[in-house]
């Protein structure tokens, strides 16, 4: 049961939004920039971090979200999502991809927990500077994002097949038609 009456059975970010869509819209917007707009990152490695740090902040709502989403969007599908957010150390990802979700934990942690040392071993692992600039920033709104559906106890569905069928949906139609 949430904190507030959302007035419909819609679970997640997608009830609030619902609840005030004016601050939907720009929302959406963003994830939609960061998630999906064209980059060097993937679409798949991008929801990657959103899970990662979502799953680092304990939001069951959007660690399973995302989780679904970059499943539907890797090759690895849910192997590597779940390997990555149970011991990064142990994932099989790329070097550069390790790099930037080491960065994305730290972000999680604090801003100020990002050190010169863990840019510079994402660069040397081939990130460029517009990778680690949208892996801080893609970090920084989930924190927001997690922080926004757990401080107002948005429902989580328990059933794997609804995160699912989400992900379906967001990788067609994208986060701007949620916001609709």
């Amino acid at each position: 049961m949430s904190h507030i009456n959302l007035q419909d059975d819609l679970p997640g970010i997608a009830g609030l939004f619902h609840y005030r869509p004016e601050t939907a819209g720009p929302l959406s917007a963003l994830a939609e920039t960061l998630l999906r707009a064209p980059n060097t990152l993937s679409r798949g490695e991008r929801e990657l971090i959103a899970a990662y740090v979502s799953n680092l902040n304990e939001c069951k709502f959007c660690a399973s979200s995302h989780s679904a989403f970059a499943a539907a969007q890797l090759p690895e599908g849910m192997n590597i999502v779940s390997s990555v957010c149970s011991d990064l150390d142990r994932a099989e990802v790329s070097p550069k991809m390790l790099a930037l979700l080491r960065v994305a934990g730290k972000v999680r942690q604090s801003g100020k927990a990002v050190t010169v040392a863990d840019v510079e071993a994402a660069r040397d692992a081939g990130a460029s500077d517009v990778e680690i600039h949208d892996t801080v920033l893609i970090a920084a709104a989930f924190c927001m994002f997690n922080r926004y559906v757990d401080g107002l106890a948005a429902t989580a569905p328990d059933d794997p097949a609804v995160y699912a069928m989400s992900a379906e949906f967001i990788v067609t139609h994208g986060y701007t038609a949620i916001a609709g």
